[in-house]
């Protein structure tokens, strides 16, 4: 990609940011399961449809010194699938007593909205569009507004892409193509969020 390109698609992403005062960098983690290789054929303990939030990660990017401000994280226990499975805890490293011990997503939401009031005038990007789907997947279990409904949302990993001409790839082997020190536990929500601010302050810096 030439120069001039890259400094268009730099242009394009700082336009629509300027409209906002803060950047929430989020990331969610769900109830899931997978059938591995090595096991006999089975129902899925959890389908996609049935996915709920139980990691609530958010990091907050003042745009106008692109310094990380404030974060918030908590668990949340799921209402359908109460039970994490083996492939959830091992992807995740969340274990039962995390989310059992938690709020529900209500109480949580409310927790999260106490917390962006503090930083008003903001959007949010994810790494990808799952988590977007995702918070109105729970708002629809819940019969509540999406969490962060209402906040225009954007996706990180389209704006890597066009900027470095890049394939989309994983947060992880972003983090590392990029020469930033992948900071805590992969598939951990405050810690996929804290790395996609470090892409997001790398990008824009």
């Amino acid at each position: 990609m030439s120069i001039e390109a890259k400094l268009l698609h730099l242009q394009a992403i700082q336009n629509l940011l300027a409209p906002y005062r803060y950047l929430y960098c989020v990331d969610l983690e769900a109830t899931c399961d997978e059938v591995g290789d090595s096991e006999t054929p089975r129902p899925l303990a959890v389908v996609p449809d049935q996915m709920e939030t139980i990691e609530i990660g958010l990091v907050v990017i003042d745009l106008e010194s692109l310094e990380i401000v404030d974060e918030f994280q908590r668990f949340v226990r799921p209402q359908i699938n109460p039970l994490l499975t083996e492939f959830c805890k091992e992807l995740t490293s969340i274990q039962q007593a995390d989310v059992d011990s938690a709020g529900t997503y209500v109480e949580v939401g409310k927790e999260l909205g106490a917390f962006i009031a503090r930083y008003p005038n903001a959007a949010w990007v994810s790494w990808g569009d799952y988590d977007a789907r995702q918070l109105e997947r729970d708002a629809g279990f819940a019969a509540r507004p999406s969490l962060l409904g209402g906040l225009p949302h954007f996706n990180a990993r389209k704006w890597h892409a066009d900027l470095y001409d890049h394939r989309p790839k994983s947060l992880k082997q972003t983090v590392e193509s990029l020469g930033l020190i992948w900071l805590g536990t992969y598939h951990r929500g405050i810690d996929d969020a804290r790395n996609v601010a470090s892409i997001i302050k790398e990008m824009l810096g």
